[in-house]
């Protein structure tokens, strides 16, 4: 498969255009960190770009990541798999969604939206099995969790945003307070170089300003006018990918 020539304008404000050309194939959610892009559709088949191609894997799973931690993913039963020699090895737990961009260590939201974080050394040594994990259990409670370099961002099932400050590779629980940072987004997604990005309930496009190591939580929302409504979006390498609500993928620069 080869990608779309198509080209549709973004903007950002009144004065920033990005060309956002449509991918061939349908997704219905994606992440992408250090050029590796992973994806799953609505029949929960796995894909994996090489160049303008899409290459399946083997297995099923509605939700996949991909960062420093590796390549993880939670199936329909919420069980949690970790890509292990070219294979999906089970780890012990369940989670209705998981995040690889943090710092080698991976992070979650369950059924009940409890919040989890399992440190560096037993995310990059366990290759699954029925051995025990050390998930640690952060307060609160999320929808979605997202980790980057030096904080990590959540949405609660009200649409609120909250950042976690002060996450370590050996501490992935952080400072365990929550800021709650104005807005409201049904998912958000940080980067690998900690950009962070989400979508509201309406379909709508953000990206959060202002974000670094000296201020984690950013300074303002800038809304990201786009033509088509949008359910998931992740950031790499100057490239915003986004799914629409009818599964379109879109390469934004």
């Amino acid at each position: 498969m080869r990608a779309s020539l198509l080209f549709l304008p973004l903007f950002v404000g009144s004065n920033l255009a990005l060309d956002c050309q449509v991918i061939d194939g349908r997704l219905k959610q994606i992440d992408v960190s250090n050029g590796q892009v992973f994806g799953v559709n609505s029949e929960d088949s796995i894909f994996t770009r090489y160049g303008n191609n899409w290459v399946q894997l083997p297995g099923a799973l509605k939700h996949v990541t991909v960062g420093p931690a590796g390549v993880w993913g939670v199936n329909k039963n919420n069980l949690i798999y970790k890509l292990v020699g070219g294979g999906w090895e089970q780890v012990q737990g369940q989670l209705k969604q998981i995040d690889a961009g943090g710092n080698q260590f991976v992070a979650g939201v369950n059924m009940q939206d409890n919040i989890y974080c399992l440190n560096r050394d037993p995310t990059v040594t366990t290759l699954g099995g029925a051995a025990s994990i050390p998930w640690n259990l952060l307060p609160g409670a999320l929808k979605y969790y997202s980790c980057g370099p030096y904080s990590c961002w959540g949405v609660n099932a009200a649409d609120q945003i909250y950042v976690m400050k002060g996450v370590t590779p050996d501490a992935c629980m952080g400072s365990k307070a929550w800021q709650q940072v104005p807005g409201a987004l049904s998912m958000i997604e940080v980067s690998t170089d900690g950009r962070v990005y989400g979508v509201n309930s309406a379909g709508n496009v953000y990206r959060r300003d202002g974000v670094s190591i000296d201020k984690p939580a950013g300074t303002d929302w800038i809304d990201l006018t786009m033509c088509v409504k949008s359910k998931h979006v992740s950031y790499d390498l100057g490239v915003l990918w986004v799914i629409s609500k009818e599964d379109n993928i879109l390469a934004c620069r």
